[in-house]
């Protein structure tokens, strides 16, 4: 077995096909075949079945491809722990995020981080926190952009900054500008909730802020995706509790409020896999993005 069929494997794993996998590697799909075979040989096991003119793996194929992402991953930071220079690192790095984080506050520092690493084969994934930190505990990430609160002794984390959650509801017209109302918790009763599901680290905060507040709310629709929530409450299916940054537009078709004497804050923080050997490009990066995020 070694690394190059390894890359080859995950490669078509990737892909979907091995006829595609092998035109990114600038191979024929023979010598790709070939390769294949003989990994499959070494182990013992069958790693793909047709599926129409493309590949699925079969249970044996999906338990290698975990431990060769793994394997290479292990193998990379070996070569860049050792190397100490960021600006030489071109293997693939792996950045997760929010989409609501994504949309609304990384434009300008994913502009400098391409301006500054141009050599790196930079890869963005959207998930929420509970993904980024199963990929980053099985090193599908480099680093990721998390919503705290997150506590796991595996993980290197560094607070960035904390963001308000506001209240919304429904308006009838349009509304310019941007105005924050306030409102009693007796009245946050009164509409129906649409919330995030109750497994994700954003609603375990706002459970604990309903239950601070002494407030019992009536959850109609739960959604992972904020602006789903966000389009129904305009579309006058209840109320919710978001982030700002993704309510900060105009015109809009929602108010917004927050509880009288009790603000919600939600706080960022950048996370990466705790290791004896980290990756110079991952410390880099990491840098580079508390500078223009905090």
């Amino acid at each position: 077995m070694e690394i190059y069929q390894l890359e080859l494997f995950l490669a078509v794993v990737s892909a979907g096909s091995l006829t595609q996998a092998a035109k990114d590697r600038g191979l024929s799909a023979g010598a790709v075949s070939q390769q294949l075979q003989k990994l499959s040989a070494d182990i013992g096991a069958s790693l793909f079945v047709k599926a129409g003119r493309g590949l699925l793996l079969t249970p044996e194929g999906e338990q290698f491809a975990e431990r060769a992402r793994h394997l290479l991953n292990e193998v990379a930071e070996l070569r860049h722990s050792f190397s100490g220079n960021a600006d030489q690192d071109t293997s693939p790095f792996h950045f997760a995020t929010g989409a609501t984080t994504l949309i609304h506050g990384l434009s300008r520092p994913l502009r400098a981080l391409r301006r500054r690493y141009r050599q790196a084969q930079i890869r963005v994934t959207v998930a929420n926190t509970e993904e980024m930190v199963e990929g980053l505990l099985k090193r599908r990430f480099d680093l990721a952009l998390i919503s705290l609160p997150i506590e796991d002794d595996r993980l290197n984390i560094t607070p960035l900054y904390e963001e308000e959650l506001l209240l919304l509801r429904n308006s009838d017209k349009p509304l310019n500008g941007w105005r924050v109302g306030t409102i009693k918790p007796e009245d946050l009763n009164s509409e129906p909730f649409l919330l995030y599901p109750p497994d994700s680290n954003m609603r375990q905060l706002i459970n604990q802020h309903f239950h601070s507040l002494g407030v019992n709310p009536h959850v109609s629709m739960e959604a992972a995706d904020t602006e789903v929530i966000l389009r129904m409450v305009e579309a006058g299916f209840g109320q919710s509790i978001l982030p700002e940054y993704a309510l900060r537009r105009s015109p809009r078709y929602f108010k917004v409020m927050r509880v009288e004497g009790a603000r919600l804050f939600r706080r960022q923080a950048l996370a990466s896999l705790r290791s004896a050997y980290s990756r110079p490009l991952t410390h880099a990066i990491s840098k580079l993005l508390q500078s223009s995020l905090r």
